[in-house]
């Protein structure tokens, strides 16, 4: 009998042990869906560290994160869509690493339970509020990038964001009076009207100026082109840029 209990006061874990043993199983699954590997796991914990918990904390992760995600996104953008203008790149690249999505990123990594707060905030449900979620993203991609370089850094944010990005490039090879049809149809608006306004020039070298008035925008924009279809498309454009802001 007295061997049996000095076998297993030896062998049998303390719940020190166990407790520390879920936690790091926790941490390894979280780092899978993550997919990146640390070498410095005190990075990746400083990551995790929301302000409210103590005065080391993930702002400074955050702040590197923020520009590291503009570029990585906005390079991407401006590879896969060499035709389009400066100001669609900034709208697409600001829709993409918008608080909300990145709140909705932290979702699906699962991200909330694993952020240290400070009694107060998980008391209020900080490992819910959006907020918190999106600069822990943030935090994360700093400290991927200060750990692992650029290249891990950029490799692991595409993989957070490729359908995300399939989801602009489809949307982009539409032509903008099909993507004001469908946003106002999805919207149950009415579809837009297009009016020629003026037609100037030579005939052989004519400008089309056509108005669209669109539900929900207080005026008519304009297209300007050098046939009906191109006015058509520049005003439907700027229906769509007014739609959005």
């Amino acid at each position: 009998m007295w061997l049996f209990a000095l076998i297993t006061a030896t062998t049998a874990p303390n719940n020190t042990s166990v407790a520390d043993q879920r936690v790091n199983i926790n941490k390894q699954r979280l780092l899978k869906r993550i997919g990146y590997q640390f070498k410095d796991q005190a990075l990746f914990d400083l990551a995790l560290t929301h302000r409210s918990y103590g005065a080391e904390n993930n702002e400074r992760l955050e702040f590197l994160g923020d520009a590291a995600l503009n570029f990585i996104i906005g390079h991407a953008l401006f590879q896969r869509l060499p035709d389009t203008s400066e100001g669609d790149l900034s709208r697409y690249r600001a829709n993409l690493v918008k608080g909300v999505t990145l709140a909705v990123i932290a979702q699906e990594l699962e991200l909330g339970e694993h952020i240290k707060l400070g009694g107060g905030e998980m008391k209020s449900g900080g490992h819910r509020r959006e907020s918190i979620l999106a600069d822990a993203v943030e935090a994360i991609i700093g400290a991927i990038y200060l750990d692992g370089g650029m290249a891990a850094c950029e490799n692991t944010v595409l993989g957070w964001f490729a359908g995300r990005l399939d989801n602009v490039l489809n949307t982009s090879l539409k032509d903008p009076k099909t993507q004001l049809q469908e946003l106002l149809q999805a919207k149950g608006k009415s579809l837009p009207t297009y009016e020629v306004i003026d037609i100037s020039g030579e005939v052989h070298n004519q400008r089309f100026t056509v108005q669209c008035v669109v539900e929900g925008l207080a005026a008519p924009t304009r297209g300007e082109g050098s046939s009906r279809r191109a006015a058509e498309k520049k005003a439907a454009a700027a229906a769509l840029s007014g739609l959005n802001q």
